[in-house]
């Protein structure tokens, strides 16, 4: 089974309090492939400009990682600069360019049409909803969303919900889209309002991850790293692994859903070791196997 994400590709600018990066290579549609792409062969949908290396992505391409849905338009790619605090939780946006990202209409190419597992990465909402109206019948929907399209296009969003079996958010999205402060009864408001989402994730960077199905909780910590180098596209990565962990599956049993949610957890924790994919490129799935082990020793009791 193959996995279609549709989301950004970019040129990051990263500052954090270990160094810095220019023009690295980002965007959570390749955050989400390089993850998925340990379980699954991933398709891509997204738009760079003729500024754009392609070279960049030849990991990808050997992983399994298909980019015939990759449009390349005259013009710069998508760039974003942020700066990170001591506290990584913290960060201030520098620059924001979406160059030819602005006018971005995805398009699926016919081979990608009948896919069954679907990422909906965090664009505008109602592009969202474009990719769906081409997607014939998918075994399952998972949408990403930020409190920027919260609040500039709920009701928008909204739609794209009701479309969606998995809803990612972190814990102050979650607080914002459900007007609840406490977040337990903020999960419980999303996830049981009208028939979708099914199942609701909610990262709490780290403090782990929550998934919610059928009024049951389960809770997975962050790794304790003592040092993280780059959180830039942990939450991508993160879905990334769940879902490509599922697809791989093929089964949504809660068991599934667990294991799941620490592979997810697991490669995020690679990810932020270092600055861009430079952990992910050479990260061996040995190692990723390894973690998982230990992800279960620190909650087995």
């Amino acid at each position: 089974m193959s996995v279609l994400v549709v989301g950004s590709i970019a040129y990051d600018t990263v500052e954090t309090p270990y160094g810095s990066v220019k023009d690295s290579l980002g965007g959570s549609a390749l955050y989400f492939s390089a993850a998925a792409s340990f379980f699954d062969a991933v398709n891509v949908v997204g738009v760079v400009g003729s500024d754009f290396d392609a070279s960049k992505i030849s990991f990808l391409k050997k992983r399994g990682v298909n980019f015939d849905g990759l449009y390349v338009e005259s013009g710069d790619t998508f760039r974003w600069g942020g700066r990170y605090h001591r506290d990584l939780n913290q960060r201030d946006t520098l620059f924001t360019y979406l160059n030819v990202f602005e006018n971005f209409q995805p398009k699926i190419p016919a081979q990608y049409r009948e896919a069954d597992y679907v990422f909906l990465a965090n664009i505008d909402p109602t592009l969202q909803l474009q990719v769906l109206d081409q997607i014939k019948n998918p075994k399952l929907v998972v949408l990403d969303t930020m409190n920027f399209w919260i609040s500039g296009k709920r009701e928008m969003l909204e739609k794209v919900i009701h479309h969606c079996d998995i809803l990612i958010l972190n814990d102050q999205e979650a607080r914002e889209l459900s007007d609840e402060p406490n977040l337990i009864r903020a999960i419980k408001k999303i996830a049981n309002e009208g028939a979708k989402p099914k199942i609701l994730i909610v990262k709490k960077g780290e403090h782990g991850a929550v998934l919610y199905q059928k009024n049951q909780f389960f809770f997975v910590p962050a790794y304790p790293l003592d040092r993280v180098i780059d959180p830039t596209g942990a939450g991508d990565s993160f879905a990334g692994g769940f879902l490509g962990y599922i697809a791989r599956e093929q089964n949504l049993q809660a068991k599934t859903l667990k294991r799941a949610l620490v592979y997810g957890s697991a490669i995020a924790s690679f990810n932020v070791q270092d600055f861009s994919f430079n952990h992910l490129i050479s990260l061996k799935f040995s190692e990723l196997e390894e973690r998982f082990r230990e992800f279960k020793k620190l909650t087995m009791f």
